[in-house]
């Protein structure tokens, strides 16, 4: 028996709706917009990180002065706010006409080039004036456009993962690490002291770290040092690899997750900044998201139940640890790159646009009150009860063991609340094997290729619907099998 106590523990903000938009350009395509479009009317999503990307704003006149071209950014935000969506700015991308040089080119995706054929300049700005210049015209012109109020929402960011070489100076070697801090610090002062010629009301941070290293003790010292504006620490954060699950080193665990973020934020503490929030603005369940089942078998769990259980006890975990979290943003990565509907690619929906259940599960956690309740912890059972303003119940569980293997026996569980509920409305929905589970229908099936009959099964199986709704006075029973994910509604 489950029993869900009345005793509330805590306002608690939802910090996991959120997610990373790969690649920001697709914005402006019907596959981008039907994505944004999904996660908007479902309430999958409430905070989307996206790329400023300068490389389309900013060239050069004839006479070596900048000027601006605005309208594809435009085009980007706007849309994202018609939307509702509340924004993360990673002010990225340097332009190659103010790089120090235009060699140094890098690719993030699993092609030759980005998306529409472009490529990362990992060169630092020439003249960090120039970069500060940039940074404060591309503030102040999205404040004149969306007003101080809704800009003053967002978290903006400086660069994205300057610690690496993907990112930031290619032509040094992988261990620079004090090269590339030394740099990067260069960069956030421009970017900080840009986007405070705006307003102070902005919210500003990073460093958008990959991997904790000596930087972000460097890039904290720094900031203390020099009485720079930091009012948020982004970070960047995955369980596990490709490599690491084909050699069997490190299996699916949130237990390496959590360890990473105890990690960052002893560092962060020992600093001497543990009030300020922390953003995970790119987290994953493997790194590596334009990866599939080629490269890395073990990826096919970002297909099934296995990722939406693993999301819900990262949400137990995260709530129940002593870090100030403000976001956690799962790292989407473009279908662009799909060739077939199941292939273990990071992403909400298939190539034929069928929900996966780490969707549906985001959907599920979009449901949860703001009051957290106290409730029995139990082995392998992760519980997150809550409430909201209006008294109304809904409570988010999954069933694992440490590495989601099907290891677990099949158990009934009842669940019970304090109070009285039998004038109520119980609604039950599940992801598991059998529910909410399109790849699973698929495997059973025997992986046939798609026709348009099976593809419409699909997509309704995707759809994510109550598996039961009964009165409050009726027992409320579920059956938990491994890596099964309930959240169960106690409404008026």
């Amino acid at each position: 028996m489950i029993q869900i106590k009345n005793t509330v523990l805590r306002t608690q903000n939802n910090f996991w709706n959120a997610c990373v938009f790969h690649p920001t350009d697709a914005v402006e395509d019907p596959w981008g917009k039907r994505i944004l479009d999904q996660m908007s009317e479902d309430g999958a999503i409430r905070n989307v990180r996206v790329y400023s990307m300068f490389e389309d704003i900013v060239y050069l006149d004839e006479d070596g002065g900048l000027c601006y071209d605005f309208r594809l950014s435009d085009l980007r935000l706007d849309y994202l706010m018609e939307r509702g969506y509340d924004l993360l700015v990673a002010y990225a991308g340097i332009p190659d006409c103010i790089a120090s040089s235009t060699k140094n080119k890098t690719t993030a995706a699993k092609n030759k080039t980005r998306y529409k054929g472009k490529m990362w300049n990992t060169s630092p700005p020439r003249d960090y004036r120039i970069w500060e210049e940039i940074c404060y015209e591309y503030t102040k012109h999205n404040v004149e456009r969306y007003g101080i109020e809704a800009v003053a929402k967002w978290h903006c960011q400086c660069f994205n993962e300057p610690d690496i070489s993907i990112f930031f100076l290619s032509d040094l070697p992988r261990d620079a690490v004090e090269a590339r801090l030394a740099e990067y610090c260069k960069l956030y002062e421009a970017f900080e002291r840009g986007v405070r010629r705006v307003s102070d009301r902005i919210r500003i941070g990073g460093p958008a770290l990959a991997h904790r290293q000596p930087f972000l003790e460097g890039f904290l010292d720094h900031v203390k040092e020099n009485h720079l504006k930091l009012d948020f620490i982004s970070l960047h954060s995955y369980g596990t690899s490709p490599e690491m699950l084909n050699d069997g080193s490190r299996p699916f665990c949130v237990s390496s997750l959590m360890e990473k973020y105890h990690g960052y934020f002893e560092t962060i503490r020992s600093c001497g900044f543990g009030e300020i929030p922390i953003l995970i603005d790119e987290w994953g369940m493997a790194s590596a998201g334009f990866y599939n089942r080629e490269e890395c078998p073990a990826l096919m769990a970002r297909e099934s139940e296995v990722f939406s259980a693993y999301f819900v006890k990262l949400i137990h975990d995260l709530i129940h640890s002593d870090m100030s979290m403000e976001l956690l943003a799962i790292c989407l990565s473009g279908q662009h790159e799909m060739t077939e509907d199941f292939s273990g690619f990071r992403n909400f929906f298939t190539l034929n646009f069928i929900r996966k259940p780490i969707y549906n599960a985001h959907i599920l956690a979009s449901k949860l009150g703001e009051k957290l309740l106290q409730s029995e912890e139990r082995e392998n059972l992760f519980v997150i009860p809550t409430k909201n303003e209006k008294g109304d119940y809904a409570v988010l569980l999954s069933y694992s063991s440490e590495n989601f293997r099907e290891d677990l026996p099949d158990v009934d569980e009842k669940i019970v609340f304090a109070d009285d509920i039998s004038d109520k409305t119980v609604t039950v929905y599940c992801i598991d094997k059998n529910n909410t589970n399109p790849y699973r229908m698929w495997e059973r099936a025997g992986e046939p290729q798609m026709t348009e009959a099976f593809l419409k099964e699909l997509r309704m199986e995707g759809t994510l619907k109550p598996i039961r709704v009964q009165k409050g006075s009726e027992p409320i029973t579920i059956s938990m099998t491994p890596n099964a994910t309930y959240l169960i509604t106690v409404e008026k």
